[in-house]
């Protein structure tokens, strides 16, 4: 009895430990979140910057400056920053189950920049906290098991140009930007455009998809993807729907995500839409 004793004080310090050295670490990590989220604000050049009229779209392709009308960005004010939370599913692999995860934010629109900050539930008892992150035109994921094991800590020109892409598509959120001089628009047909995105030096593009009423339902563009250690340019989608009014926006509530891949479509990306605040740049609490 003596030693049953023994071993459940053991395991008791052991488990207090490892609550501890997480929760040390979990601090720790959203810390550095916020000293980049801090840093990614300062970067603008503009605090303010008017308001979007309805002469502001007159260069646009027509479906696009269809989509810029429905979302009611004509007369609100342009954008300097963004933030909003959003909350789904995700995986790495087919053959992975689906994880949860609830994510913030953060975006500039001047100079395009975002931090995305994520809690990821792997399984019982056990998170990942991820941080992905583009500043001045370099992209930058990490991922930690617990907040305090490195497990993915990518960067490259290959980690740029993916992050430009998913910028890119993600203006859907900020629907101002695309009258920004770094994005420039190319008519497809009635129903879709190309849209091209240049920072310092890179560029991407990808093709908007819209419904009659000028809704953006899809967004393809090639993208990096890794595979064991390896990149390969591959076709990169986005689905979107479930438009819903957020301080005063129509935006896409719904998003899923899918690599078009030869063995056939993986869909690895789910998320649902909670709040967006704009001209707010502040770290969510």
């Amino acid at each position: 009895m003596k030693f049953l004793w023994y071993g459940i004080g053991l395991i008791t310090v052991l488990v207090v430990l490892l609550v501890a050295v997480t929760t040390m670490a979990h601090n720790s990590f959203n810390q550095k979140v916020r000293s980049e989220v801090e840093a990614l604000f300062r970067n603008q050049d503009k605090p303010r910057q008017g308001v979007v009229t309805a002469a502001d779209l007159e260069g646009l392709p027509p479906v696009a400056a269809k989509w810029m009308s429905k979302s009611g960005v004509v007369g609100k004010e342009v954008p300097s920053t963004v933030r909003l939370r959003q909350s789904g599913e995700m995986r790495t692999s087919e053959e992975q189950a689906w994880m949860s995860f609830a994510a913030d934010y953060y975006y500039t629109v001047d100079q395009p920049g975002f931090v995305w900050h994520a809690d990821v539930k792997a399984a019982p008892l056990v998170h990942l906290a991820g941080r992905d992150m583009y500043y001045q035109g370099t992209g930058h994921m990490l991922i930690k098991l617990l907040s305090l094991i490195t497990v993915a800590d990518a960067r490259g020109k290959e980690i740029d140009q993916g992050s430009l892409v998913r910028y890119l598509a993600e203006t859907v959120y900020f629907p101002a930007a695309a009258l920004k001089d770094y994005i420039t628009w190319e008519a497809v047909d009635n129903n879709s455009a190309k849209a091209t995105i240049s920072v310092g030096g890179m560029e991407a593009s990808g093709t908007f998809i819209f419904d009659d009423e000028g809704n953006p339902v899809e967004f393809t563009a090639p993208r990096y993807m890794e595979r064991n250690g390896r990149y390969t340019l591959e076709t990169w989608r986005i689905l979107m729907r479930d438009y819903r009014e957020f301080n005063g926006m129509v935006l896409p509530a719904v998003v899923e995500v899918i690599w078009d891949l030869p063995a056939g479509d993986f869909k690895w990306f789910k998320a649902e839409l909670h709040e967006v605040e704009y001209n707010r740049p502040e770290f969510y609490q």
